[in-house]
């Protein structure tokens, strides 16, 4: 497939919007006495741990590799799907495979999958987990959190996409809440600025570097006409186009976005130059205008994240590095422990 370099000439338009244009995908896309008593000291909350399972169920992580790595193969976009539901599903309630739960038949609160910015999560990512689950619930019967498992396939599609292999942490419970209403103010947006993506990832004790970094997980995967469109035709009211985007990329994006009465399944990559693999392109595209979203080309604009953005431009094994702290870190988020506050799920799409 032939892609672009972020400084070719002008005289590659016609071709740039031929690689564009094709790679826009269509996709079909819930006491009274006192006595003397002796205290124990408190025990401390058990902390996550790369061998949390090593006597309970110490095949997990290749039971669940035997499954991303078929889906891979055969349904290659369940990677950028997976990703995805992993991060929203840390961002609201914490890591505890909230976003799994399905809204209960008759219920007039819906559950997070069903809230308006997670309609779009694909099936794939879902379907990958519930196979997953059913692998080691038929090996580790009870053991194995839904949470750790979507943390696990995570990564495994991460590096199967060409990413860094970082070992995961485990020992997450199931969280027993999952309501749609907390989605909106807890994920970013298309359309975040810079000051309310550094507010928004510091409530979850995230630096401004670890929001570069993660932001780089946009080196896959894809986007529908909706999330851009303004950039295209009315960017901020303006009725012009973003002037912070390549025409090359802006002319080809119009072709299969109308501004009106498009379909609304079609999707365009984040990624331009380099769609399937997870490298470090997804920086120096946002230094040649070719980012797709107007929150990721604003990561190049602010002065505040623009050095970041450089630098993991020119470094890959950098950002590699950088990004699998990152996403350790955010697998600690809100994480729950113990029966009190979470629960193992047979089913991950249902609440015991």
């Amino acid at each position: 497939m032939p892609v672009l370099s972020p400084t070719s000439s002008s005289s590659s338009s016609s071709s740039f919007v031929f690689t564009c244009f094709f790679i826009i995908l269509f996709v079909t896309i819930n006491s009274s006495n006192p006595v003397a008593i002796t205290t124990k000291a408190k025990r401390p909350p058990r902390q996550l741990s790369v061998n949390y399972y090593a006597k309970s169920c110490p095949q997990v992580e290749q039971l669940v590799g035997s499954i991303t790595s078929q889906q891979f193969k055969e349904i290659p976009v369940s990677a950028p799907a997976t990703i995805r539901l992993f991060f929203h599903d840390c961002f609201v309630e914490g890591c505890d495979a909230s976003i799994l739960i399905a809204t209960q038949p008759g219920s007039k609160i819906l559950a997070e999958k069903d809230a308006a910015d997670n309609r779009d999560l694909r099936t794939e990512g879902f379907d990958t987990i519930t196979r997953a689950k059913a692998l080691v619930e038929s090996k580790c019967p009870g053991i194995v959190s839904c949470a750790d498992i979507l943390a696990i396939a995570a990564r495994d599609f991460i590096h199967l996409a060409g990413g860094p292999y970082y070992v995961v942490k485990k020992g997450r419970w199931d969280g027993k809440i999952s309501m749609a209403s907390r989605v909106p103010n807890n994920l970013p947006h298309a359309n975040s600025t810079v000051d309310q993506l550094i507010k928004l990832f510091s409530s979850k004790g995230l630096t401004i570097q670890d929001l570069v970094v993660l932001s780089g997980a946009h080196t896959i995967g894809f986007a529908h006409c909706k999330n851009f469109v303004d950039r295209l035709y009315n960017y901020k009211g303006t009725k012009q186009a973003d002037p912070a985007i390549d025409p090359r990329l802006l002319k080809a994006l119009k072709m299969s976005c109308p501004q009106v009465g498009g379909n609304a399944d079609i999707v365009a990559p984040f990624d331009v130059t380099t769609p399937f693999v997870f490298d470090h392109a997804y920086y120096t595209n946002l230094q040649s205008k070719l980012g797709l979203l107007a929150s990721d080309e604003g990561l190049f604009l602010d002065p505040r994240t623009k050095p970041l953005v450089q630098s993991f431009g020119l470094d890959k094994a950098k950002f590699f590095l950088a990004f699998s702290a990152a996403m350790e870190k955010m697998g600690s988020i809100g994480v729950k422990r113990g029966r009190r506050h979470g629960e193992k799920r047979k089913a991950c799409s249902i609440h015991m």
